[in-house]
């Protein structure tokens, strides 16, 4: 049995933009516990994103997350020896974090010279409702919808 629930840390704001949503994509986009290192990157990608649009970086980031975060996924239950994907709602905090892991690996495969224009580029996609996450996105949805029959197995 289980014993009590971990304490949640609080997550302080990020040093530019103030912002708590910013720290957890960084603490995400960080390798071997190089933070200074991610928030350059991620600082550069932003200031690409708004020289390129001609809008507020920071808003256009807020809003290609927004596009990418999912609302439903599938969980694999095996009921009476099979096996079904069984869609469900995704609490908030998993929806973001889903959404945030998803930008960075489609950021990672892009073809761009460095990562904060690999990161940019996939922000400006995911705000215009394109690129590779937006589509994981969707096929996530659209695998949902395509089992929503086995909906009544959800424990």
């Amino acid at each position: 049995m289980r014993r009590k629930t971990a304490k949640r840390i609080p997550t302080l704001p990020d040093p530019r933009f103030n912002d708590v949503m910013v720290t957890k994509f960084v603490n995400n986009l960080m390798l071997e516990g190089k933070k200074s290192v991610a928030l350059t990157i991620f600082y550069d990608a932003i200031d690409r994103v708004s020289e390129k649009t001609g809008e507020d970086g920071l808003e256009i980031f807020k809003k290609g997350l927004s596009n990418v975060t999912p609302g439903v996924e599938v969980r694999s239950r095996r009921v009476g020896g099979a096996t079904f994907q069984i869609p469900q709602p995704i609490r908030d905090s998993r929806k973001l974090s889903l959404g945030m892991k998803w930008l960075i690996r489609f950021s990672r495969k892009r073809n761009e010279k460095t990562m904060a224009e690999r990161l940019a580029a996939e922000i400006m996609a995911a705000a215009k409702e394109e690129g590779a996450t937006f589509k994981k996105k969707e096929e996530t949805h659209r695998m949902a919808e395509a089992n929503k029959a086995f909906s009544h197995f959800r424990f």
